[in-house]
């Protein structure tokens, strides 16, 4: 079992397919789920699954969270796309990793990115936050260069 930091492969091809919208106002519906250690998640996972999804605890339920597109932009020939931090309140709970999914009709449950986070991360009684990069050419959760 494996978490591997990776950009879905299926989500490459849906990309160019038109099959994903990241408007900020308006564009599809994109979740974060969090995983245990026991989770296979890389490059080849096209979609959200239940196996190895952290427990419901707190906030945190299965399926994960909303996350809010803070927009899309471009810079020096980078297009990249920015999420608000996602935390979840009042769970016990231990990841390793998380997914993010596109929920919307055209790709319902797609995966979009596999989210490695080097070691478990726990929360107990309190806060879990994802805590997205900054929205640069170099450090953006999601971007494209030529």
């Amino acid at each position: 079992m494996a978490i591997t930091q990776a950009i879905a492969n299926s989500f490459k091809k849906q990309l160019l397919e038109g099959d994903h919208n990241f408007k900020s106002a308006g564009g599809d519906v994109f979740k974060l789920a969090l995983y245990t250690a026991g989770a296979t998640l890389t490059s080849a996972t096209t979609s959200y699954t239940t196996s190895n999804e952290v427990a419901p605890s707190g906030q945190y339920s299965a399926g994960g969270g909303t996350l809010v597109n803070a927009g899309t932009s471009i810079t020096a020939g980078v297009a990249r796309v920015d999420f608000n931090n996602l935390s979840f309140t009042g769970v016990t709970l231990t990841a390793r990793g998380a997914l993010i999914y596109n929920t919307s009709a055209a790709v319902t449950d797609s995966a979009v990115a596999v989210l490695d986070f080097g070691s478990d991360k726990t929360a107990t009684s309190g806060t879990f936050t994802i805590q997205f990069p900054a929205p640069t050419s170099t450090a953006a959760i999601l971007r494209i260069s030529g």
